[in-house]
């Protein structure tokens, strides 16, 4: 509830948001509500319009517009009911022409007929098909016409009390009286968020939240070595500089920074010890240290390290600039770009080398960003990134004391470089199916190696000759490591070389290809569900060699050592979690192995070392339907063996969260949300997905979660 100041200030808004759109006839055209409004079906747009306009001028006055909001801001519950129900009662005569043919007449009614805001009185089944049509191209969704059928039906039973043929008002009311929380916060809500937001109510001034006790508590590892970094590059720099204090002040700078670049160049290196960390987290030292950032700490260092050359760069020109001003002195462009024994370096090219640094640095910097990365340029990302080799080689020749930071991060830098190319030239390993999957993910199944061992949610780097030569990209292991004779791949076609993987197995002319029909390794039910839905697969028998390195560790290595693990996870990033469910169900299956005759179960009281959990919840959160498809088949798995192994049980519970589609108290959904409530609760699976747990619109309410 507003206040009168609010309600006032809403008042002031909402005027000049009406005056911004309707320009100087102070009216509203049908084309100009829809921009305003910003609803993807037109039906709504239509029909709001219509029933807006209350004198069917074919316009919408501001008098018309706050008559209309202060209903559905200031109205009581019958009030929105009512209006809803108008949406929902369509005239019969406007059945033809979409149902809209007049509310696109600009004149006045003539004397005596009927309103548009009318209607019949009465919702009949074909006016309740004709508006969940709307409803679920408003939220995007795309269902066959048979299930629209069945969602009409269902709802129309539920609603029709008294069994006349047709919904009255009275009788819809009752039925979403089971609903009292979507009927206080009824409302018409915009598809996107616009620029122009009504005023907010005044709120209580809150904390900075990395001020608050939980954040410090959530973060204390990170927090705790962020602090050390910065106190261990400020101690380097002082003593640097306090010992070069007595040359000049640009010298004492200079070499200060150049103290923190030894440090920092060599940590840089450190942070991407893959293999090092992976065991690192098995160890006690994975409860300390944030071993689950340390790609994050890679760029940070980045940027200390372009800062730090650039400071370092800046103060010796500066002194040399100095310097060249005295007389016998050699020029500054001497200095910068021919060697001098007195300034220190191989030879006295402590100059030339240091300014080839600062070019690879800033090269590497720049083309190492997200815009670059992520524009399909990650090519250009890998080639300049590989200069790290000629920077830490001109490091040892531009430092005199480099290599005593450099030697044992650098022995393990090139051990573990060892470790990958002798297992890459042990022999590459071979692709023995495709499956091109919807939403263009490409799901590879390789052979896997015979002593390779690995962790639910590790991943690997892969390499595909015939896609491009030298190219290594990393990918989540989507099997469980129970399955001993092939790995999986999901790979969702974002960039340039995933497109190209695509497009690849797309070509019929491949002589290293035989398509096969989709059922005969997906199994009846699957391809039964992919009919259902309209989405056509593709699946090969391939023979193409590919290289892998790796595996290494992820945070969710520790999932299993927890007793109530939570599992979020937004789009294709819900990869490692094909894998660690898989696993999970694995270890469920076989701590409830039971005596066949008695039925006694030996390990169901026994601690398993392995798998401590006790309760998993996973929560998957989509853009649109689309997205769902591929990972469908094996969720529905899973809540099959689960069906099996524990009737009833809630082991492992689903959450699934479809942020396109509109909640329950928006006007244009709530129909469609209580129809697929209805038939869920009928049919014991969800219309959207076809598993058992019901797909939820919106995004999760996370303090209820």
């Amino acid at each position: 509830t507003m206040s009168a100041a609010e309600d006032a200030e809403w008042l002031r808004w909402v005027t000049k948001q009406f005056g911004s759109i309707a320009g100087e006839d102070k009216e509203i055209n049908l084309e100009e509500f829809k921009a305003a409004l910003q609803v993807k079906e037109s039906f709504f747009a239509e029909r709001f319009f219509a029933l807006f306009d209350s004198d069917g001028s074919g316009t919408i006055s501001l008098e018309e517009l706050l008559e209309a909001l202060s209903l559905l801001v200031h109205g009581n519950e019958t009030d929105k009911l009512r209006f809803l129900f108008q949406v929902y009662d369509v005239d019969g005569k406007m059945m033809g022409n979409r149902l809209i043919g007049i509310f696109l007449v600009p004149a006045l009614p003539h004397r005596g007929a009927r309103s548009p805001r009318a209607g019949s009185g009465s919702v009949e089944p074909e006016e309740l098909r004709v508006v969940l049509r709307g409803c679920l191209r408003e939220s995007g969704i795309a269902l066959p016409e048979r299930r629209l059928a069945d969602l009409a039906l269902a709802l129309f039973e539920a609603a029709d009390k008294d069994h006349s043929g047709s919904i009255t008002f009275e009788e819809l009311r009752e039925e979403l009286e089971a609903f009292p929380e979507v009927m206080e916060n009824l409302t018409i809500s915009p598809q996107r968020p616009r620029r122009g937001k009504p005023p907010a109510p005044t709120e209580r001034s809150h904390r900075p939240r990395y001020l608050t006790r939980a954040y410090w508590h959530n973060h204390l590892s990170t927090l705790a070595f962020l602090g050390g970094y910065t106190s261990l590059n400020l101690l380097l720099f002082t003593l640097a500089a306090l010992r070069h204090a007595s040359l000049s002040g640009w010298v004492a700078v200079a070499r200060g920074c150049g103290q923190c670049l030894n440090f920092n160049c060599a940590f840089l290196a450190v942070l991407m010890l893959r293999r090092c960390l992976t065991w690192l987290r098995a160890t006690p030292v994975a409860k300390v240290l944030p071993l689950d950032q340390h790609v994050v700490f890679h760029q940070l260092v980045g940027y200390m390290v372009l800062a730090l050359a650039a400071v370092h760069t800046g103060a010796h020109i500066a002194n040399f600039s100095r310097l060249a001003q005295q007389d016998g002195r050699p020029s500054l462009a001497e200095y910068l770009l021919s060697a001098q024994p007195a300034v220190g370096g191989l030879g006295g090219t402590a100059s030339q080398t240091g300014l080839a640094l600062q070019g690879l640095l800033a090269a590497m910097l720049t083309f190492s960003s997200p815009c670059v990365r992520r524009s399909g340029h990650f090519e250009v990302f890998y080639w300049t990134h590989l200069s790290y080799i000629s920077v830490w080689i001109l490091l040892i020749l531009h430092g005199p004391h480099f290599w005593k930071w450099f030697a044992v991060p650098g022995c393990l830098f090139a051990l573990e470089k060892a470790v990958g190319v002798a297992g890459r030239r042990a022999g590459g390993l071979r692709i023995v199916e495709v499956n091109l999957l919807p939403s263009k993910v490409t799901h590879l199944v390789i052979q896997r190696p015979q002593f390779f061992r690995y962790k639910p949610g590790d991943y690997v780097y892969l390499n595909i000759p015939a896609i491009a030569t030298y190219e290594w990209h990393p990918f989540t292991i989507s099997s469980a490591p129970e399955q001993q004779e092939t790995l999986w791949l999901h790979i969702r076609s974002l960039g340039q070389w995933t497109n190209k993987l695509y497009e690849y197995f797309q070509q019929p002319e491949l002589p290293s290809l035989e398509p096969k029909p989709l059922s005969r390794s997906l199994g009846e039910k699957r391809c039964q569900h992919w009919a259902q839905v309209g989405v056509e697969g593709a699946q090969f028998l391939a023979n193409l060699e590919c290289y892998i390195d790796g595996p290494y560790g992820t945070p969710t290595r520790r999932i299993f050592t927890s007793e109530h693990a939570v599992l979020i996870g937004a789009g294709i990033g819900i990869t490692p979690f094909a894998s660690i469910l898989q696993s999970i169900m694995y270890r469920y299956r076989r701590r409830k192995q039971s005596c066949p005759s008695c039925h006694f179960s030996w390990c169901e009281d026994l601690r398993d070392e392995e798998m401590t959990l006790r309760k998993v919840d996973f929560i998957w959160i989509n853009q649109d339907q689309k997205h769902f498809e591929w990972f469908i088949s094996l969720l529905t798995k899973l809540e099959m063996e689960q069906a099996e192994q524990e009737p009833g049980g809630r082991f492992l519970e689903m959450h699934m969260y479809m942020t396109s589609a509109l909640s329950k108290n928006d006007m244009k959904a709530i129909g469609l949300q209580m129809a697929l409530d209805l038939l869920a609760a009928k049919e014991q699976r969800d219309s959207i997905t076809g598993l058992r747990t019901r797909t939820q619109p919106g995004r999760p309410d996370w303090s209820k979660v």
